[in-house]
């Protein structure tokens, strides 16, 4: 019944921020509102950083314009609260920026609106360590901690051009697929406009980028993220099992769908832990960095990591048929594996160059 207003609302979101982004770099250029290059930074020209303006602009308008209301607009005014607290303190990171712990502080609220007023929450760990249904507490502790982790995740990706904005690209049209096929369109919408948006930021973020989508882009695509894939595993159960597109293992092929931005920011903080350093301590130990730093591109390093990340996504759904917990063990051990080999070659690479 509505799978044209899906298809809509990713052409509605497209445009509207297709048109919004160069008024936004003129605005970004007038005030000066840089992302200036730095030791940490990988570009070398200052560049705008209001790029999640116009992210925000299209992907909540077309939200707004295409979810039927009357079907799903029960909890969607407690979602579109969420996205407004994130989008203002990305807005404020931007300008002027905040502390860290602010910054988690509006996080925690706006993932406890989500599962207190929207029902966006984890209510069972679907075998995994033998648990099945977990009470109240343990249920908004796990989904507060996910919505969180997926949120900076995402963040933590927006290194190199091109990157963050693919992946999203990638794990809202995976999952908006699959709603569309299950016919749960209101989120099938929210995955689409997301994508729709971001598919025309990339116009203006490929090398030579002439704008980043900053935190204020970053942390709502990862909210969208966050709310799309918990909805993906329990709505999931709520199939009948003889449904032709439901998934065995559904927490595995999630966790397969968003493997880069979640083993990396889980390398990273293992890393910085072990050296001695604050997890939160902004460095350039992410694989992006490092692939930069072997002699790629942004763009060839972007396309590397998202070829590696489709990868995972149908390894997932090819080993759906298996248990979480070992789907999850094979991911875990794949992603050890590829992370050694890109390793080997990164010090292959330093040691050509030094010979």
């Amino acid at each position: 019944m509505y799978d044209y207003d899906v298809i809509i609302s990713f052409i509605t979101a497209f445009t509207l921020t297709y048109f919004v982004i160069p008024p936004v770099i003129r605005v970004a250029i007038d005030k000066k509102l840089y992302d200036e290059p730095g030791e940490r930074r990988s570009h070398v020209v200052s560049t705008p950083r209001l790029g999640g303006v116009a992210i925000f602009a299209g992907a909540i308008f077309s939200i707004m314009l295409w979810t039927p209301f009357s079907q799903y607009g029960g909890d969607l005014q407690y979602v579109l609260c969420s996205f407004i607290l994130i989008f203002l303190v990305g807005v404020k990171d931007d300008i002027t920026e905040i502390s860290p712990s602010k910054k988690l502080m509006v996080e925690v609220l706006a993932a406890g609106i989500l599962f207190f007023k929207a029902g966006v929450r984890i209510t069972s760990l679907h075998g995994i360590m033998g648990i099945e249904e977990i009470n109240l507490f343990w249920s908004a502790t796990l989904t507060i901690f996910t919505i969180i982790v997926i949120i900076n995740a995402l963040n933590l990706m927006d290194g190199i051009n091109g990157l963050s904005g693919s992946l999203t690209i990638l794990i809202t049209g995976t999952l908006g697929i699959w709603f569309l096929l299950v016919k749960r369109y209101d989120f099938a919408i929210m995955a689409l406009s997301a994508a729709g948006a971001t598919t025309a930021f990339l116009k203006y973020n490929y090398s030579p980028a002439k704008i980043f989508m900053g935190d204020t882009g970053a942390l709502l695509l990862g909210l969208i993220c966050s709310i799309l894939t918990i909805n993906f595993i329990e709505f999931n159960s709520m199939l009948e099992d003889l449904h032709p597109f439901k998934i065995n293992a559904a927490p595995g092929v999630a966790i397969g769908i968003l493997i880069l931005p979640l083993f990396d920011t889980l390398r990273v903080f293992t890393t910085r832990i072990l050296r001695g350093r604050h997890p939160l301590h902004p460095d350039r130990s992410h694989i992006h960095h490092h692939l930069l730093d072997a002699g790629l591109s942004h763009m060839q390093a972007t396309s590397v990591l998202v070829g590696v990340n489709v990868f995972f996504i149908v390894l997932g759904f090819l080993l759906q048929r298996y248990t979480n917990s070992a789907m999850l063990i094979i991911l875990l051990l794949l992603g050890i594996a590829s992370l050694m080999v890109s390793g080997l070659i990164y010090r292959l690479y330093k040691r050509s160059l030094r010979g």
